[in-house]
């Protein structure tokens, strides 16, 4: 006779992975971003760097993210750590350029960092059919970075969603006077 292994047990199993992927996502990230300073990039300058120097760039959580179109998990440490920032700006992880600024924020309850209006200029669009769904991808427009996807149900002013994954931003504080 076989045992099967008790459903709470794989259930726990599967949180204590997702936890701990999450966990080194967020700390390589923090690393990775306080390794790298650059100068303000200038809207419509362009970043082109080769596979094997994103590679060497990124962390490998960035990299999948950035330059192959993941998805990181809804409600992971980098978004955890992105609902505890104040006045600031996001700024693309993989180039440094600003995307959105933190008063165009929102709690959307989705799991991952919420705005309705990027910075001017910054964010690219282009259409996503992948999975057989009809969407709008955003990307960085220096690096063409993946970001997320804009929707249409977002509040007021613009009633846009742009839903990003966290591991794709880096928060700048604003300096305090």
């Amino acid at each position: 006779m076989q045992t099967r292994p008790a459903p709470l047990l794989i259930i726990l199993v599967g949180v204590l992975i997702l936890t701990t992927s999450c966990t080194q996502a967020t700390s390589t990230t923090q690393n990775n971003a306080e390794e790298k300073t650059m100068n303000e990039p200038v809207v419509g300058e362009r970043l082109a760097l080769s596979d094997a120097e994103w590679q060497k760039r990124l962390s490998a959580e960035q990299y999948k993210v950035l330059r192959r179109h993941g998805t990181e998990p809804a409600f992971c440490g980098t978004y955890v750590a992105s609902t505890k920032h104040g006045p600031g700006l996001y700024r693309c992880s993989g180039c440094e350029a600003p995307l959105f600024t933190s008063d165009t924020k929102f709690d959307s309850g989705t799991g991952w960092p919420s705005f309705f209006q990027p910075i001017e200029g910054r964010v690219g669009s282009k259409a996503d059919t992948a999975y057989g769904m009809i969407r709008t991808e955003v990307h960085c427009a220096r690096c063409d970075g993946h970001l997320g996807h804009v929707f249409e149900d977002g509040p007021k002013p613009t009633g846009k969603r742009f839903c990003i994954n966290a591991i794709s931003l880096k928060f700048v504080p604003t300096a305090k006077p």
